[in-house]
């Protein structure tokens, strides 16, 4: 009798549907209602926009147009399996996917690239990183084989933790060379003379002393900050003009 039941039962085994002989079936009700219970709001959940089946006709992605707050030209995104034709349809997720048009989030950004300046106020603290490739460790800025008198130690950092690097150096010249205290500043372009044959310009010491200096001229508008030779203000020390001849 067994084997009599197995000769009987192998034709059914043997139609059993095969990947390429599953039809595209049809579960948007399906869907639709796994994101109705997702969304609990019935108004949440738009019209019907799409549906995709995998190779195999076996994954079916159902999208749906959604109305959550605050997530404009999203979808609803359901996914649903059948794992031959005799099965039904099972779901597998529901989630909640931009659409080509939808509103994102901005992409993340870390605390320390956010800072602009002007945003350190009195009493606020910015942490400092560790891994700043701006900065190195003040022993590193130290010649190892010269003696060096206290002041040009000190200059190259001696006593601090840390001292600015070549990139941080870079970094610097190039944003104070192309900013408003740079020769191409309008300032700059209207000057009488440069700021380097102004007696009020002072060079900065390090590095940067041929290319940068500070203004110490009270009545210009760069009194007290940071001065590409080349700059220069309507203040020039040597801006003089002849007194008119009277006859």
């Amino acid at each position: 009798m067994a084997k009599k039941s197995l000769v009987k039962k192998a034709p059914k085994q043997t139609s059993t549907s095969t990947p390429a002989s599953v039809v595209a079936f049809d579960a948007k009700d399906l869907a639709r209602k796994a994101v109705l219970e997702q969304a609990e709001k019935q108004h949440h959940v738009g019209g019907f926009v799409s549906v995709e089946f995998d190779d195999d006709n076996r994954v079916a992605t159902y999208l749906f147009e959604s109305n959550l707050p605050g997530y404009k030209g999203w979808r609803w995104c359901v996914t649903v399996a059948k794992v031959d034709e005799e099965s039904l349809p099972t779901i597998c997720d529901v989630v909640a996917l931009p659409g080509p048009d939808a509103l994102l989030a901005p992409d993340w950004i870390p605390y320390r690239d956010r800072i602009q300046p002007g945003d350190v106020g009195v009493g606020d603290i910015v942490p400092s990183s560790l891994d700043d490739t701006r900065l190195v460790p003040g022993q590193s800025a130290l010649p190892q084989d010269e003696d060096l008198d206290t002041a040009l130690a000190v200059e190259l950092g001696f006593g601090r933790a840390r001292v600015m690097s070549i990139e941080g150096r870079d970094q610097a010249a190039k944003r104070w060379y192309d900013g408003d205290r740079g020769p191409q500043a309008p300032l700059a372009q209207s000057a009488p003379k440069p700021c380097h044959s102004c007696g009020f310009f002072i060079p900065i010491a390090g590095s940067l002393r041929s290319t940068f200096g500070v203004c110490a001229n009270a009545i210009s508008p760069e009194d007290a900050r940071v001065v590409s030779v080349d700059h220069g203000c309507g203040a020039h020390s040597e801006a003089t003009f002849n007194e008119p001849v009277i006859n």
